[in-house]
């Protein structure tokens, strides 16, 4: 990273300009960002808006963390090909931008673009390195707040408020600072000695979901549907409830956008203008944790690059690869996962002959054993949350790796199963991480499989893996064409 330094010097003046301190009003026009104007909204602070670009008009822009070519070409309605031309010293083969990097695009100008105004940084969204020394249960404690008091059956266990907030932070990869803001934002959460008499706290009208803790599990999955969304450059805009359009601004990060979405699922008018700017949740989060800009960690550094992995099963055997890319956790994004099931002559959950067996795909230490997942920590460093970590569901209890193994790749980690969530039938979930963000499975920084690489299909489960003219289509039915031999 550290030959980055020079970018990362521009990149912290740039975040510097949009800092908003208790002491004086925000500054909301920042440095090297042309075209901004501040628009005046109704009792708030004046937000930026962009002018009109003429077509493939260039401007600056400085690479964000985790940013890659094809991302940033669809939020700048442009093409990977104008982007390379325009900036020559990027190679074709690249995978993640150098955060910091100044860099020229050409833009097409869309209507109806959002606030360039940016709420968190990535580093302030995802369970990551940042949260090390963050202790939940004593932060809730120090607060008068109901979340102290809070009970609640989840996971297969009784629950503290603060254990229902690190639950979902780590099955999701949010940060827990972040949940107990959004909490204290839209509940009080830690300021009012009662909750809220409504029920839905967080807003989500949804059947059987109605408590605190699972109108939490609804908004962290509707946090990763806007941030990976934005990440893969998918999502480009969304409707608020009052069918009126939002298109984020190309120049924001995909922790930004995240909140953007979550809010446009709930408010309209001002009160999304509100809650997406310097005086809504931002300023609920700087009044609880300081001002996340202040000191911005770089959660995917430049040109990133998979470790080398195995595939998930013994050597000399035929497995089916039964999911392309799908959710690592919950529903809808990120699509980060992929499925592989033993041999059986039956459908549906079974048992596996003892040989069928899951392995790891690399050398690593078990750091999380439990129902709700395996995480294999490469760097060994006995936390999930920084470097690569390699993630498993659906393993059975019974053949399951315990935390605290010491594994290398190829060494058995549990047994196919049905256990673990919904599922259709016998099979291992595997996904990636780095440094607490989920790694989309398809892309720059495909999932490669000793030479088996995945690429998306036209939906959610659907994919292939392709490893030179070998093609394993992606099938529930593990028939011939789903079949992938490992030598």
């Amino acid at each position: 990273m550290m030959r980055f330094g020079k970018y990362l010097l521009i990149f912290a003046l740039l975040l510097s300009s949009c800092n908003i301190e208790e002491s004086k009003p925000p500054v909301l026009a920042p440095a090297g960002q042309p075209g901004i104007v501040n628009t005046p909204i109704a009792g708030t602070t004046p937000l930026p808006t962009r002018r009109a670009y003429g077509p493939g008009e260039l401007v600056d822009y400085t690479a964000q963390s985790g940013d890659t070519l094809a991302a940033l070409a669809a939020h700048f309605n442009t093409t990977v090909n104008e982007i390379l031309a325009a900036n020559l010293q990027i190679p074709k083969d690249a995978t993640t931008m150098p955060p910091g990097m100044p860099m020229r695009i050409p833009i097409y100008y869309e209507a109806l673009w959002g606030s360039p105004f940016q709420i968190i940084p990535d580093s302030a969204f995802v369970n990551g390195p940042t949260l090390i020394g963050f202790n939940t249960s004593a932060f809730v404690a120090a607060h008068p707040g109901w979340l102290k008091d809070y009970r609640v059956y989840a996971g297969d266990k009784w629950r503290s408020g603060a254990e229902v907030v690190d639950f979902i932070a780590q099955n999701y990869s949010i940060s827990p600072r972040l949940l107990l803001a959004l909490l204290e934002f839209q509940g009080g959460a830690l300021s009012l000695a009662e909750p809220p008499v409504q029920k839905n706290v967080l807003g989500f009208h949804r059947l059987y979901y109605e408590t605190p803790y699972l109108q939490l599990v609804v908004a962290a999955n509707t946090l990763n549907n806007g941030y990976y969304g934005w990440r893969a450059g998918n999502l480009l805009e969304f409707d608020l409830p009052d069918d009126s359009l939002v298109r984020p601004d190309p120049w924001q990060n995909a922790g930004s956008v995240a909140i953007q979405y979550y809010f446009a699922q709930l408010y309209s008018g001002d009160k999304y203008t509100v809650a997406t700017g310097p005086q809504g949740l931002y300023q609920t989060y700087v009044s609880l944790f300081g001002d996340p800009w202040s000191d911005p960690y770089i959660i995917i550094p430049g040109s990133l690059q998979q470790p080398p992995l195995e595939l998930p099963f013994p050597q000399g055997r035929i497995w089916t690869y039964t999911g392309g890319p799908h959710t690592g956790w919950g529903n809808g994004e990120p699509l980060s996962a992929i499925d592989f099931a033993p041999p059986s002559d039956t459908s549906g959950c079974f048992t596996p002959d003892k040989e069928q067996f899951a392995t790891a795909m690399a050398d690593g230490l078990v750091v999380r054993s439990d129902v709700d997942g395996l995480a294999l920590d490469l760097d060994k460093d006995g936390d999930e949350r920084t470097g690569w970590v390699l993630f498993y569901l659906h393993l059975a209890t019974v053949g399951r790796a315990r935390v605290g193994a010491e594994l290398h790749a190829g060494d058995m980690i549990g047994y196919p199963s049905c256990e673990g969530g919904r599922v259709t039938g016998t099979h291992e979930h595997i996904a990636r991480k780095y440094n607490g963000e989920w790694i989309l499975a398809d892309g720059p920084l495909a999932f490669n499989l000793e030479g088996w690489v995945a690429h998306n299909g036209s939906r959610a489960y659907l994919g292939t893996l392709i490893n030179g003219s070998l093609v394993a289509t992606a099938c529930e039915c593990s028939d011939q064409f789903s079949e992938v031999f490992r030598k």
